[in-house]
């Protein structure tokens, strides 16, 4: 053994390259042994890793290892996430290919994350871009639009008129196409979707069974879902006509000021055929957001139809019936009525347009009708104002209401979903060729198995805005399997949220024929840990439930819940740097406050999540180089607990590089150890342990590194002796999860055989975890003045005498007895003078 300074690159080389020879971490589907799943959410091949990739698959590593040494057969795969706007982007911007720019990034990821040495079945990786998985994809599409699952239908979509594109939500920034900046128009589309809401109800239930999510998610995905009763009725309109609306506040009824509805109503619609006045706010409406917090920001503008709304519980009482911005035709009925004074939106149109804001709900003291000021009241309070209702707890007053309508046949009470239909359908190239034949005899048809996969065309162009493939010259074209006439492929690609809605079923199970193998993957699901970012928290996981209870519902997986634990790490954050004329700057352009290319001072912003798009990234690779990778890992596990952000610093790495060093000076001490005991110590071993075993499983990564700085420390201070050397032994097994170059390194060093990735967990004796000794303070007067070790349990009488023994206690009582002695057994000794 060597007091030599360790060599990380070394050693990350070495051990990096033996793991890959052996195949070490290849999961054995014949194994006996009890299986463990651990899977971090599989990146987006967008370029490089950064701090925040470091960080998420360090965690799952950890536990990973920690399970191969606890005797687990592990599956610990990785993938890529592999289609997306962001490669047509690159196509656009640089002139490649999609598939070119895609391969080459994964090339470039792979490699570093081989450089930190995860412990990763390299032997399942897949990438959805390619025709091996999103071919089996396309017969999954098929199997759930043949179990009716899956259907089409015309919705409303941004519209990009420049890029003629539809554009996701968030690719819309102030009414405009964030590439083109073009005004967005709403525009009707046929579209897929699939039947999530059919799900509803189980989706919403089987959050209960899931102890192993965080609460904060749990609550997100049920707000998603958003169950909740209500009422359906109508109101009569002045023309003889009448407006369904649907409400899940029917205790406010009394509260109405005016009824609303959408622009693709066809209350809307038929006024806006004869009035060009309609005609033209319609449009306008056209240009706005779709999102619920696009409609909640923007200015609220109405059109008033001239035709008035009967109250059906007053039929003297008209309302004012406008079209309006903020409603949507897919939420509800595309219809509302307006109660300003406890609904904000509703309050804002109101103000804008001098309508009725009455009261109906109290707000502590306060039941005035006449409400006051331009902020809704939204809390709970007694219902006032409101005849019948008066004097009633708000769901009193809903059931009241409904009660009332039922009887008198002008509604019906409803349970309703804020949850829509996924609609799945994108009008880009790079995604999954959705598997239908559109036929004008025959319809929609789907593309026969055999025929599977349907494969992307390389030779396509980018140099016309739109989707490539509606250009492509024989792509789409194609007979009708039904009738043999002359058909049109579908053009439209599969949402990416489709794709890693069950890849962690192909990771399990991996046949060339058919998507999965249900018995293979039974042996693996559900996943037992994940790991990601709470930004997936809503979308993904609740698209992943859908998926994992559809292929149940057909008879194709025999559970319902693809995760049993989930863990949501917080994200790695660093200063943000903008240059003297606005530029965002990378940490590596910046020195000392100035921009180096410039010289000209730069403004310091906040500290935020590492973004590609604010370059305050962090590229591992020039640290790895630097440091090592198990420096690396060890500073992402130890500054902060793994579940709240954690601000890159230079120091925090340097910190970590000095604990690797300092592990590795006590491995080169082992042999110089001496014989005899140190009962204390090896105690301590057993404690700590337990204690990096209870962390490790907990996920509290950076307890388990304080535990093992304890340790160390302790190891450093003790005599020579079996216990330290053997104390020495058992951190490299603790640490093996953490820094496992230096693990490897050190166990090859020791003479040991094999490799310490196939090593057990160190045992721990539960004798060893017992205090057979306890420290007791000894207080005069309430103050602390000595402590004296006692074996637990001692006699009180002992322990006064020992207590007035002590040397520091004579001193104080200057030779006069006290007044009186306090016992309290294996705790503390106060005594009166």
């Amino acid at each position: 053994m060597t007091n030599s300074r360790f060599n990380a690159l070394k050693a990350d080389a070495h051990w990096q390259r033996v793991w890959d020879e052996r195949q070490s971490f290849a999961a054995d589907g014949r194994s006996t042994k009890p299986r463990a799943y651990v899977l971090e959410m599989f990146p987006y091949p967008s370029g490089k890793i950064h701090m925040g990739h470091v960080r998420n698959y360090t965690m799952g590593d950890v536990l990973a290892r920690y399970r191969r040494m606890t005797g687990h057969e592990v599956l610990h795969p990785m993938g890529w996430d592999a289609f997306g706007m962001p490669a047509e982007n690159a196509a656009m911007e640089k002139g490649v290919h999609p598939g070119s720019w895609t391969r080459a990034n994964i090339a470039t990821m792979k490699a570093q994350l081989k450089r930190l040495g995860f412990a990763l079945d390299w032997s399942r990786e897949l990438a959805t871009c390619e025709p091996d998985y999103y071919g089996h994809e396309q017969a999954l599409f098929l199997d759930l639009f043949a179990a009716g699952l899956v259907y089409r239908k015309e919705s409303t979509v941004n519209w990009d008129p420049v890029d003629m594109t539809v554009l996701a939500n968030e690719q819309v920034i102030d009414g405009r196409g964030w590439r083109s900046g073009a005004l967005v128009e709403k525009r009707k589309l046929n579209q897929w979707f699939l039947k999530i809401t059919d799900f509803a109800d189980e989706l919403l239930e089987g959050l209960e069974s899931l102890d192993q999510w965080p609460d904060k998610v749990k609550l997100m995905q049920e707000n998603w879902i958003g169950r909740s009763q209500g009422l359906q009725f109508q109101f009569a309109l002045s023309d003889g006509g009448s407006v369904e609306v649907f409400t899940t506040r029917p205790d406010t009824i009394f509260g109405a000021s005016f009824v609303a509805v959408a622009a693709d109503h066809p209350i809307a619609q038929s006024l806006a055929a004869r009035s060009e006045d309609a005609a033209a706010f319609v449009a306008r409406c056209k240009q706005g957001g779709t999102t619920a917090a696009e409609l909640e920001t923007q200015e609220k503008l109405g059109f008033d139809t001239g035709l008035t709304a009967r109250h059906p519980l007053d039929p003297d009482w008209r309302l004012p019936v406008y079209i309006a911005n903020f409603v949507l035709m897919e939420y509800g009925t595309g219809a509302v009525f307006g109660v300003p004074a406890h609904d904000q939106r509703d309050m804002d149109f109101a103000r804008k347009y001098a309508l009725p804001v009455q009261r109906v709900v109290a707000d502590g003291e306060e039941t005035a009708p006449d409400f006051a000021g331009d902020t809704a009241f939204t809390g709970a309070g007694t219902i006032v104002n409101s005849r019948f209702l008066d004097g009633l707890a708000i769901e009193e007053a809903k059931r009241q209401v409904i009660a009332r309508a039922e009887a008198e046949g002008w509604g019906q009470g409803s349970t309703v979903y804020r949850l829509r239909d996924w609609g799945v359908s994108r009008q880009r190239y790079w995604g999954t060729p959705i598997p239908i034949i559109h036929c004008d005899a025959c319809g929609a048809v789907p593309v026969p198995k055999e025929q599977l996969p349907v494969v992307l065309p390389d030779d396509v162009s980018f140099a016309i805005p739109g989707n490539p493939l509606d250009r492509h010259p024989t792509w789409k074209d194609v007979a009708c399997p039904t009738c043999g006439a002359a058909a049109r492929r579908e053009t439209d690609t599969l949402d990416t949220f489709v794709d890693s809605s069950w890849y962690f079923i192909r990771f399990a199970s991996q046949p060339k024929d058919r998507p999965f193998d249900p018995a293979e993957a039974a042996q693996w699901l559900p996943v037992g840990q994940y790991i990601g970012g709470v930004e997936h928290a809503i979308l993904h996981l609740l698209y992943a439930r859908f998926w994992t209870r559809a292929l149940k519902h057909i008879g194709q997986l025999a559970i319902a819940e693809p995760f049993a634990g989930l863990f949501t790490q917080g994200m790695v954050t660093h200063e943000t740097y903008k240059s003297s004329d606005n530029r965002w700057l990378a940490p590596e352009d910046v020195r000392d406050g100035i921009e180096i290319a410039t010289g000209e001072p730069i403004t310091v912003g906040r500290i935020e999540k590492m973004s590609k798009s604010k370059k305050n990234t962090i590229d591992p690779e020039p640290i790895v180089d630097q440091y090592g990778a198990d420096a690396v890992r060890w500073f992402m596990l130890s500054d902060s607990p793994p579940e709240r952000d954690l601000e890159w610093s230079e120091n925090g790495i340097e910190g970590a590089w000095r604990f690797v060093q300092r592990l590795w000076r006590l491995v080169g001490q082992a042999e110089a150890a001496a014989e005899g005991d140190d009962l204390a110590l090896r105690k301590l071993v057993h404690r700590t342990t337990a204690g990096v075993a209870e962390a490790i499983e907990g996920l509290q990564f950076n307890k388990a590194v304080a535990l093992l700085y304890t340790l160390a420390g302790a190891i450093e201070k003790a005599p020579p002796s079996a216990d330290r050397r053997d104390a020495i032994a058992t951190m490299v097994r603790l640490s093996a999860p953490m820094v496992p170059h230096l693990a490897e390194e050190a166990w090859a060093a020791s003479g040991q055989d094999g490799l310490i990735a196939d090593a057990a967990w160190p045992v721990v004796d539960p004798a060893m975890l017992v205090d057979d000794e306890v420290t007791i303070a000894v207080q005069v007067n309430g103050k602390l003045r000595d402590t004296l070790v006692f074996a637990k349990g001692a006699a009180r009488e002992d322990v006064e005498a020992a207590a007035l023994a002590s040397d520091k206690i004579v001193r104080i009582l200057e030779g006069k007895a006290p007044r009186k002695v306090i016992v309290v057994p294996d705790r503390l000794v106060n005594i009166v003078a």
